[in-house]
């Protein structure tokens, strides 16, 4: 029996050999960046160094000033200095997370510019990828962030192809979508790097169930975000998602999944205690509100983007969801306090 386990377990991966000199990330912490992201790519590369016994990685972070950087959950994190030049072979990480625009500021993208113009490999995590888009360092390429800023994203940055996938790698341009698609994408370059059964060790290190690749997309399915698999719910659901801005209506929805609107009513009301068109509306508010937070776009702007074409009809409907006017999400005045 004994004899048996030995033939049928298999031997853990060898470890690599460290190079001469060890590649170097250096992590841009940006005001409210989000820990999750920043650590699930960091750790990758320390356990990659303490699995091959020896320093495959290194890295080194850098903030807009020398004071420690202070991510979205209040933590204070310090920094090895400000902005300074890095050799030509790092690979640059923009860590974002929260007020995404306060972070592309002047210097912060004058030093990306600067870094990718020294030929370094540029890449974001979470909301990162927003600054780097900014700094025109995504122009023509393929890429990624959160889902939830997604939609901001396209609206300010329509010469940028942007997926709703895990991660991209796009040449020498790194995006991911934050939280554990850093670390997806950090076990990605590693394998690429030493080998996929190296990368699996470190992935068991970190107890990933499992590595998942750059096709995959962010959210879970709608079936799973709806706790339910009816294939017509899912399919009208689907299509309300993909006409936030033109919005269809709940007779159009009816008939394309091959039912009455009578019966499309009743099917909302039985799995989602709602109606259709209290659905959809609440859909495209939260479109609206992450435009407003992440975006300059203006309230009618916004309004548009959203399926609305009065900004009067588009400020009641939001009052009446979220308890402020759009303008009060802003801290602005009212139009007609302005004067």
């Amino acid at each position: 029996m004994v004899e048996q386990l030995r033939r049928t377990v298999r031997p853990e991966p060898s470890p690599v050999q460290p190079p001469a000199a060890p590649k170097l990330f250096v992590f841009l912490l940006t005001h409210q960046f989000s820990m999750i992201a920043f650590a699930a790519a960091l750790e990758p590369l320390r356990i990659a160094n303490r699995l091959a016994r020896g320093r495959l990685y290194a890295w080194r972070l850098v903030a807009e000033t020398a004071e420690p950087a202070r991510c979205s959950n209040g933590a204070a994190v310090s920094v090895d200095g400000p902005l300074d030049a890095a050799p030509r072979d790092a690979t640059v990480l923009v860590c974002g997370g929260l007020e995404v625009q306060k972070a592309a500021s002047k210097p912060v993208l004058t030093w990306l510019r600067r870094q990718a113009r020294l030929g370094s490999r540029m890449g974001a995590l979470c909301t990162g990828a927003h600054v780097l888009a900014r700094a025109g360092l995504l122009e023509g390429r393929r890429c990624t962030i959160h889902w939830e800023n997604r939609a901001a994203f396209a609206e300010e940055f329509e010469d940028v192809e942007i997926t709703n996938r895990v991660y991209e790698i796009d040449g020498d341009r790194l995006t991911c979508a934050g939280g554990a698609a850093a670390a997806d994408m950090m076990l990605a370059l590693i394998g690429d790097e030493h080998g996929p059964d190296f990368a699996r060790l470190v992935a068991d290190q970190m107890i990933v169930g499992s590595m998942r690749g750059a096709a995959e997309e962010q959210r879970l399915s709608a079936p799973a975000r709806l706790g339910t698999r009816h294939p017509r719910l899912v399919t009208i659901i689907k299509r309300m998602e993909a006409h936030i801005e033109e919005p269809v209506s709940p007779s159009d929805l009816a008939e394309g999944a091959g039912m009455s609107t009578r019966q499309l009513e009743r099917l909302f009301r039985r799995y989602l205690n709602k109606s259709p068109k209290r659905y959809y509306m609440e859909l495209r508010l939260q479109r609206a509100r992450g435009l407003l937070l992440q975006t300059d776009m203006s309230v009618i702007a916004v309004a548009l983007a959203s399926g609305f074409t009065s900004s009067a009809h588009f400020s009641k409907c939001y009052r009446d969801q979220f308890g402020r006017t759009p303008y009060h999400e802003r801290g602005a005045a009212e139009p007609e306090e302005r004067a």
